[in-house]
Order: C-alpha cells, then structure tokens, then sequence
C-alpha cells in the first residue's frame, strides 16, 4: 500500500452500541472497538 493509497477497511459491530460500521484497521480479538460516534464519546481530550 502507498502512502495516500486506499485504506482497507473491515466490518465491525460496535462494542457500545451495536450498529454495523467499517474501520481503517483489523479489529484485536477481546478489544472493544466502536463505531465513529461511540469512539467520540471514549477518546481522551489531549490538552
């Protein structure tokens, strides 16, 4: 993959939530992963 070049994406039902969406990485076996909305709700704020 080139640097700009399309991402690979993966399907991913939200851990939080439970709607269906698509991430830029693959998903580690036992680690939460959330939609774009939920993600919002559990990042940090880095100050």
């Amino acid at each position: 993959m080139a640097f700009g070049g399309p991402r690979e994406m993966h399907q991913i039902t939200c851990s939080e939530c439970g709607a269906q969406s698509e991430v830029p990485f693959k998903p580690a076996d036992g680690r939460p992963v959330y939609c774009r909305d939920c993600y919002s709700k559990h990042r940090t704020i880095r100050q």
